[in-house]
């Protein structure tokens, strides 16, 4: 790994994704990805199960759509990973007798780590299994990288978690069911990661959906949050992008009197 720089280009992308075109999203995925290695983005975030879609009738769906770790497949995708960048995407992860709501995290030489989703929404839980970790936080060319899914990330225990862990990014892959609210609100997903991403100094880059699958309506919520809570790019058409800076995501102190870790009162709660 290269040394820790002070700026980081981030891509959050949204390519097409068809139900059950396992072939055909990786081919979709791995064109997002070379777009976004033309504008040199350093870490690359696609949704949640981007390379089998979201909507399953049930479990046998899911499995015919689902594929291994070391599926051959994901050479291809890896091959079109520049040589500094991290990419990380969502699938149905087939483990045996298990099925896993999958996030890869891949760079151009190596896979790097899978993060099992653990807090599963709504019908998943008649589909998927559950993970065992609360979000992953992994080594990276740029610095630390946390990883979490969709609606683990609407339990504040996990992107503080990870922020404790050292994480100087949040990877989020999504697929949020459009909600209604207020006129001129923002999606409340997306709120909550504005307010995570404040209280921890954690920048947050969404990559969710579009469109609609078997009548879900997706938020279109892409997104990228930097390190105040704030929205610094959104819903544009090749994907977000946005540059952060990992000097301000480190520095936890507020002057002159309070920092955002140290004045925690763990012993109140």
């Amino acid at each position: 790994m290269t040394a820790a720089s002070d700026e980081l280009r981030v891509a959050a992308l949204s390519p097409e994704i068809v139900l059950g075109d396992v072939d055909g999203n990786l081919a979709r995925i791995r064109e997002a990805i070379t777009a976004a290695a033309r504008r040199d983005a350093r870490l690359i975030v696609l949704p949640e199960l981007a390379v089998s879609g979201y909507v399953f009738a049930d479990r046998a769906e899911a499995e015919a759509a689902a594929i291994t770790r070391d599926d051959s497949r994901w050479d291809a995708v890896r091959e079109v990973i520049p040589e500094d960048a991290v990419v990380v995407v969502g699938y149905a992860e087939i483990a045996g007798a298990q099925l896993f709501n999958t996030a890869a995290v891949l760079t151009h030489e190596a896979r790097i780590a899978d993060y099992r989703k653990s807090h599963l929404w709504g019908a998943e839980k008649l589909v998927f299994d559950h993970g065992t970790e609360a979000g992953l936080v992994v080594d990276t060319s740029f610095g630390r990288l946390g990883v979490a899914i969709c609606y683990d990330n609407e339990f504040p225990e996990v992107p503080r978690r990870l922020a404790l862990a050292g994480a100087d990014v949040l990877a989020l892959p999504v697929n949020w069911p459009l909600v209604s609210r207020p006129e001129g609100e923002h999606a409340p997903e997306l709120i909550q990661a504005m307010a995570s991403a404040r209280s921890s100094r954690l920048p947050v880059v969404i990559a969710d959906r579009w469109g609609s699958e078997r009548g879900v309506d997706w938020t279109d919520g892409t997104a990228i949050i930097d390190e105040q809570g704030w929205i610094v790019a959104f819903r544009t058409v090749m994907g977000a992008t946005a540059v952060l800076s990992l000097a301000a995501v480190r520095e936890k102190s507020l002057p002159p009197h309070n920092h955002l870790f140290d004045d925690r009162r763990g012993d109140l709660y």
